[in-house]
């Protein structure tokens, strides 16, 4: 049986480790243009409560996920366990 790994990325939100193809912070022309395309293509979830983005998870499915939280504190919950 395949165990599902789920990681928490802030405000009791949940993303599937499986499903992560990376994390990144936000500050990049690329990066913003990836988010702007993701919420005119109704692709981006925003679980930032209204707080500042710190990073961008890319998944799988084409989704964009916006965290309060920092790319490394993101990254060391992916590598726990």
């Amino acid at each position: 049986m395949t165990e599902i790994k789920l990681i928490n990325i802030g405000f009791g939100n949940i993303v599937s480790a499986s499903r992560i193809i990376a994390i990144v912070a936000p500050e990049s022309a690329p990066i913003k243009r990836i988010i702007t395309d993701a919420r005119e293509g109704e692709k981006l979830i925003d679980a930032t409560y209204g707080r500042r983005t710190r990073a961008v998870i890319v998944m799988d499915s084409g989704h964009i996920v916006l965290s309060a939280i920092q790319p490394e504190t993101v990254a060391n919950r992916f590598l726990e366990g």
